[in-house]
């Protein structure tokens, strides 16, 4: 253990933090995807591209036409969002989900009203219509992924469109779900990006990136970190404007996020000096003792966090209902959804009355059915709870046909074990066979010798019955005298494997 790791283990214990998990392609495409400039953002239409012609680190972003760029309001929803998905824990989950209260702290608004649910709607949408394309290198191959970060948005508004949204429940692309899965992330200090704004929240999780790869354990005085102020503001903030003096740099745009990062001990210091070789500036950062604080805790003492979300309630009374309404819409109108439309809540109230009796896997079968049911009578249902009527029939034919599910399982598995059998016989007779055509002469003639005596009336005669019977005979003491060498059915059925 080194000296560093023992010091570590000996101080005073920290007051513990929340932990943000960042999935480390997401942590480096959310640098491009969001402008932290909200009156620019929305002009920001054309394509991203970052590491033009390095095939191995490629990634590119093209925003709606009609939305532009993400916002600071929608990175701000992102870093809750990917917050509250690092508390559900492991197995890791695809939906997040969030409750009127929770989007209300989320957005800052002690009132919900329209125009805070219409400016949540928007910075949804502006993620979720933003497509991704990162191309990385693995071992010996290029992995390719295309892919929109919030593939799907589920909403629950009370009734109408304006009215403000009751819940919300997002899905992560699956790319990123697998890299999780496989512990490709970076772990965060929440609590410290609470105190910051939208940029310092960006320039903190890429530093933070940066300094864990580069440290090893000794030397921190030693340990920095330089990069170009122009690919700053292009790579990690979203195409910020780039400043043509050191002075508005300092004062104006970058200065006081990264002197708040100073004042919270995540940096030393940092210096912004002009560059060698062509025009432009170059920024230098020194990590501050937060930052090692934060590795020790949790890269080395594998600290857990304060917090841990109940994903189950989440998953039971938000995910699971919203996506049975929405899935209702689709089939009553034969059609995907276009775009984030919403469910009302009274279809959101039914569709937990009906998880109540039927599983969530067994639910498009059941919207098949009453669907059916209901155009047998040309009953145009217009809610979900235009269903309830076929619950208690669907019930009745699900455990009928659990029964007769049952029995057929029944019937398949008695006749695999009967041609298990057959097979094992086949394969039993043919190696006693040629166990017997490896036996030395005198001992074969020894075997058919007995074999007649044992069974005379079928070894006097020359039909082919009889010799059926005398080869079943012979057989027969040719395995009881070498059982060892023909395998028993357990032991046949576990090589057949």
């Amino acid at each position: 253990m080194t000296a560093t790791a023992r010091a570590a283990e000996t101080s005073e214990p920290v007051q513990q933090t929340e932990k943000l998990y960042m999935e480390n392609t997401l942590l480096r495409v959310a640098g491009a995807l969001f402008c932290h400039d909200a009156k620019r953002a929305p002009t920001h239409t054309k394509q991203i591209e970052l590491n033009r012609g390095v095939a191995e680190k490629n990634i590119v972003i093209r925003p709606d036409p009609k939305l532009g760029q993400p916002g600071p309001l929608a990175h701000k929803i992102f870093v809750a969002l990917i917050k509250k998905h690092s508390g559900y824990g492991r197995p890791t989950q695809a939906d997040v989900s969030f409750t009127k209260r929770e989007l209300m702290r989320l957005i800052g608004r002690t009132e919900w009203g329209g125009s805070a649910s219409e400016q949540l709607e928007r910075a949804l949408e502006e993620i979720h219509y933003a497509f991704v394309r990162t191309r990385f290198k693995s071992a010996d191959r290029f992995v390719e992924h295309s892919f929109n970060i919030f593939p799907e948005v589920y909403l629950e508004r009370r009734e109408h469109t304006t009215d403000p949204i009751e819940a919300c429940t997002v899905t992560l692309a699956r790319p990123i779900m697998t890299s999780l899965q496989d512990g490709h992330f970076t772990c965060l200090n929440h609590t410290l990006m609470q105190q910051l704004g939208t940029i310092g929240q960006a320039l903190f999780m890429r530093l933070f990136f940066h300094f864990a790869n580069l440290y090893d354990g000794h030397h921190r005085t030693r340990l920095t970190f330089s990069k170009r102020y122009d690919d700053i503001c292009a790579e990690w903030l979203g195409g910020l404007d780039v400043r043509p003096y050191q002075s508005l740099i300092e004062r104006d745009q970058l200065g006081p996020h990264l002197r708040q990062l100073v004042k919270a001990e995540f940096l030393a210091s940092y210096t912004i000096t002009e560059a060698k070789g062509r025009s432009g500036f170059v920024i230098m950062f020194r990590p501050g003792s937060a930052f090692f604080a934060d590795y020790d805790r949790f890269y080395r003492r594998r600290e857990r966090g304060s917090i841990q979300f109940d994903f189950h309630a989440d998953r039971q009374q938000i995910a699971e209902p919203l996506k049975v309404a929405y899935l209702f819409v689709e089939k009553r109108n034969g059609r995907a959804n276009a775009g984030i439309p919403y469910v009302p809540s009274k279809d959101v109230e039914t569709a937990k009355h009906l998880l109540a009796r039927v599983p969530f896997a067994d639910i498009p079968d059941f919207l098949d059915y009453a669907l059916g049911e209901a155009k047998k009578t040309r009953f145009d249902v217009q809610t979900l709870g235009g269903l309830k009527q076929y619950l208690s029939h669907y019930q009745e034919r699900r455990v009928e046909r659990a029964a007769a599910k049952a029995t057929e399982a029944r019937r398949k598995a008695d006749e695999k074990a009967t041609q298990l059998r057959m097979d094992y016989d086949r394969f039993r007779r043919a190696a006693i066979d040629r166990l017997f055509a490896s036996l030395p002469a005198k001992e074969r003639a020894m075997i058919e010798a007995a074999a007649r005596t044992r069974a005379p009336h079928y070894g006097r005669g020359n039909g082919s019955l009889a010799q059926t019977m005398f080869e079943i005979e012979r057989a027969r003491m040719t395995a009881e005298r070498h059982p060892s060498k023909i395998p028993s059915f357990d032991q046949w059925q576990h090589r057949s494997a």
